[in-house]
């Protein structure tokens, strides 16, 4: 299958020389979508003054050097130099017919690279909140987008396993013993054990004091203190692979790439700067200042290598990772999923990562990019928190999104098992939360609303599940298995062809959300291809058609679009019921 974008881009370039010579050859045909005809070609404006001509001549040149082919239907020049293009409904079709033919659905594979992606990122022994929520499930959609698209994408969980709130910890699970119940609590409310800690750390210095030795001991790589820290880890474990179990997200152990990892490398990071003379003392700590980072009253912004303690900063484990995915991994580009208020610190990381020769000088030779994660936000459009002010809980949230949907799913379809009415509900509440982050650009802010979440109209998840569901219906009332439906296909109608050209841009826009990562425009394709979809039933009877071989083609209409819903769907991570 080929996107009718990407068979008009070389139909353009070739009149351009014909008509204008070897001097335009490789020029931007400058296509675009239009309300006149299926495109518009451009080109003419964007290169009048460089040939020192009127755009609509340049245009009516284009236009009579262009091989139409089964390609074009009809070319036709409007007001300055604009060509609207309308493709032949035979060329659709047989595209069309490409693409339930192929498992890929016609995406194409691009030359593969390794693509190292931070994303998630929660603490050891501390439950995951809603700031969690977008890194991880935007994170995981770029990892399944990307890996379709052809390429290795090494997923990193930086999980914050390391520090000084671990001598807390430690001395806490020595009292209160590594099997009992308050040491497992960490598997399921990781809260109540560091805020247990956390108690007794302000309130006995006797505590305190042996919790401060014992972070000494930790850095120093004791033996049995670094056993109970991997008890803590190992506890934790458990309880993130529960949070991604219920989230659907493909992080497993084998992705846990945490600060600890970095440990052993941080001296010889910050004698590497020193003798560069990239980070240089000031006021006992190790730091780099860069040109053009400052703040207030123009006073240079440092980036902490080694505090003034002998502790490290994230700036230092961070310049670790940055070496580590070039050096170890080889990257071809690395992805950081994270807080949009983590862009200066990021931006000094990858500048001083640069000038350390941990990246290359040219930035194309290893893209970094930081992918900036909004908040979410209560009613009042401030950041979601509980009315204590402390952060919500991820769980929290996530179950009641369940309970929200388990609710409608009752009322709407009692006739269902109560296993499968739990499972649509899971699927429905998870995918309604999940959607909605992902529907919105990734650096804005969003409200949290269960009911507009979980709402069966509009941009939502269970709008396009609820699609799939009744395309499912309808392929079987018609006996049809849609990965086998392979009639061939009839553009006759208008609705017919809106529907068949909206299925023919899966690939450009699956190769543009891994260009850009930007999922929430792979949301609002699915959206309008839905929508699409309805209009089309609307139009065209399906299951009662005038004629068998009208029937037939759109039941192969039916079965691509299922196909194709499920598939983006599954690259935003969300599951499609079969009912709903």
């Amino acid at each position: 299958m080929v996107a009718p974008i990407d068979a008009l881009a070389p139909a353009v370039q070739s009149a351009l020389v014909a008509a204008f010579g070897e001097d335009v050859r490789g020029a931007d045909p400058v296509v675009r979508p239009s309300q006149f005809a299926d495109v518009q070609v451009n080109a003419a404006m964007a290169l009048a003054k460089r040939l020192g001509r009127k755009p609509r001549d340049v245009a009516d040149a284009i236009v009579e050097h262009l091989e139409t082919g089964d390609l074009i239907a009809s070319a036709e020049v409007s007001g300055p130099g604009f060509i609207n293009v309308t493709f032949s409904d035979t060329w659709i079709a047989q595209q069309v017919q490409a693409a339930q033919a192929d498992p890929r659905l016609g995406v194409a594979t691009q030359p593969a690279e390794i693509i190292p992606i931070d994303y998630s990122a929660p603490n050891v022994a501390k439950e995951m909140h809603v700031g969690h929520l977008r890194t991880t499930i935007i994170g995981d959609s770029l990892a399944r987008t990307l890996e379709h698209l052809g390429h290795t994408v090494i997923r990193q969980n930086h999980v914050g396993d390391w520090g000084t709130p671990f001598g807390m910890l430690v001395e806490h699970l020595l009292e209160v013993g590594e099997d009992s119940s308050e040491a497992h609590v960490v598997e399921t409310d990781p809260n109540a054990f560091y805020q247990a800690a956390r108690a007794k750390f302000d309130g006995s210095e006797d505590f305190a004091t042996r919790a401060r030795a014992r972070v000494v001991r930790l850095q120093a790589g004791d033996p049995e203190t670094l056993r109970l820290w991997g008890k803590l880890y190992d506890l934790s474990k458990v309880y993130f692979n529960r949070v991604y179990s219920t989230l659907g997200v493909t992080l497993t152990d084998a992705d846990l790439a945490g600060e600890s990892s970095y440990n052993e490398d941080l001296p010889g990071i910050c004698a590497d700067l020193e003798a560069k003379g990239i980070a240089t003392m000031d006021d006992g700590a190790l730091v780099v200042f860069l040109p053009g980072f400052t703040g207030r009253e123009d006073k240079p912004v440092p980036l902490f290598i080694r505090k003034s303690d002998g502790g490290y900063g994230y700036g230092t484990t961070d310049l670790a990772t940055v070496k580590h995915r070039v050096e170890d991994l080889h990257a071809d580009r690395i992805l950081y999923v994270v807080g949009v208020t983590q862009s200066l610190h990021l931006q000094m990381v990858y500048e001083t990562a640069r000038q350390a020769g941990y990246l290359p000088k040219d930035p194309a030779e290893v893209q970094v990019e930081h992918v900036k994660i909004g908040s979410v936000l209560g009613e009042d459009r401030k950041i979601l928190k509980t009315r204590s002010g402390a952060p919500l809980r991820l769980m929290y949230l996530l179950d009641e999104a369940v309970q929200h949907a388990r609710a409608y799913i009752d009322e709407a379809r009692p006739e269902l098992p109560e296993q499968e009415r739990a499972d649509i509900a899971r699927m429905v509440g998870i995918g309604g939360v999940k959607y909605a982050d992902l529907s919105v650009a990734h650096d804005s802010d969003y409200v949290f609303d269960l009911d507009r979440m979980l709402a069966l109209t509009g941009n939502t998840g269970p709008y396009l599940q609820y699609a799939t569901a009744r395309l499912r219906s309808i392929l079987r009332s018609a006996g049809v298995d849609p990965e086998a439906q392979d009639a061939p296909v009839l553009v006759t109608e208008p609705a017919e062809r809106e529907l068949a050209l909206k299925l023919l841009d899966l690939d450009g826009v699956l190769a543009q959300v891994g260009a850009i990562y930007e999922p929430h425009r792979l949301c609002t394709y699915l959206f309008e291809l839905a929508q699409t979809f309805s209009s089309f039933y609307e139009a065209c009877p399906v299951l009662k058609a005038d004629d068998e071989q009208t029937r037939a083609s759109r039941l192969t209409l039916c079965a691509l679009t299922l196909r194709t819903l499920v598939q983006g769907l599954d690259l935003l991570g969300v599951e499609a019921p079969e009912r709903m």
